[in-house]
């Protein structure tokens, strides 16, 4: 869907008309997209954007729930006023707790990972990582990262974070493959830190895509890539298409006239016709940004 891929690029704005169109058409997902778009592209909670959280929230769809009982700044609930078929935050957070959870009872992971997200319980996260949830292992893995979780031994600590970051990566989740990557380098292994980085490139990851592309027109390279300036010019350029999507154009102008220096004007043809092919044949670009 063009709105969510708009959206997954930092093009809230830009969003909202496609998204309006498959949020009139009932389509939930599109609700609670459209909803995050005016809000942020507002940068508070907007009726508009109240209204379609609501409309996706009573399809069922808990991170709709989950936004909705966050929206304590009202007026009317600071008041203790609002319209009696409204519901309140308090509301939103317990139809929230009951729909993940008659979900988590099931074994949906995903749910599994809302449960932790309404409540904070740490057991939720873990619940979901266990069961395969990629997002979880991988929030997981960060949470241990940052000194969260008991380890007798550093050691231990940091195998443990290999392994959820490995299981995120594995479950195809982009920002997973990249800490994967990041873990392969501190552990000087630059085969598995080659591989991860590619993967997360095709995947369409903009961190990923940036740095293959960067790392394809390094000679020496640092991490063991093969100069390819053609194929480093086109990732590159794939980037500078973003258009300002997350600020990401001005790193690409700090490298892509320098990778352009080296090449002759065979090569930049080259590299252009690999860009639409690649374009072609891969999924858009996106910042995969956590839907909550």
């Amino acid at each position: 869907m063009q709105g969510i891929t708009l959206y997954n690029q930092f093009k809230a704005t830009s969003a909202v008309p496609f998204l309006e169109l498959a949020a009139q058409a009932g389509d939930h997902e599109a609700q609670y997209y459209l909803g995050e778009a005016i809000r942020k592209s507002k940068r508070y909670m907007t009726p508009e954007a109240k209204n379609a959280y609501e409309a996706s929230a009573l399809q069922g769809d808990i991170y709709s729930m989950i936004r909705l009982a966050g929206d304590t700044n009202d007026l009317c609930v600071a008041m203790g006023n609002c319209p009696k078929d409204r519901k309140e935050p308090g509301e939103w957070r317990k139809m929230a707790l009951d729909t993940a959870s008659v979900e988590a009872a099931k074994g949906n992971a995903e749910s599994m990972y809302l449960m932790f997200r309404v409540t904070g319980d740490d057991k939720w996260l873990e619940k979901s990582a266990k069961n395969g949830f990629s997002l979880a292992q991988f929030s997981l893995a960060t949470k241990y990262q940052e000194g969260g979780g008991f380890f007798l031994l550093p050691a231990s600590r940091l195998a443990a974070v290999e392994r959820w970051m490995k299981a995120s990566a594995e479950g195809g989740y982009p920002p997973g493959m990249m800490g994967l990557a990041a873990v392969s380098v501190e552990k000087n292994d630059l085969e598995s830190f080659r591989l991860w980085n590619e993967k997360a490139a095709a995947s369409g990851y903009v961190e990923g895509v940036f740095g293959y592309g960067s790392y394809l027109g390094e000679d020496p390279s640092n991490y063991g890539f093969k100069l390819d300036l053609v194929k480093s010019y086109a990732l590159l350029s794939l980037i500078y298409e973003l258009d300002g999507g997350g600020h990401v154009r001005r790193d690409i102008e700090d490298v892509l006239p320098d990778i352009a220096k080296k090449m002759s004007p065979e090569q930049i043809k080259e590299a252009k016709v690999f860009l639409e092919n690649w374009k072609s044949s891969h999924p858009p670009l996106s910042f995969f940004p956590d839907k909550l």
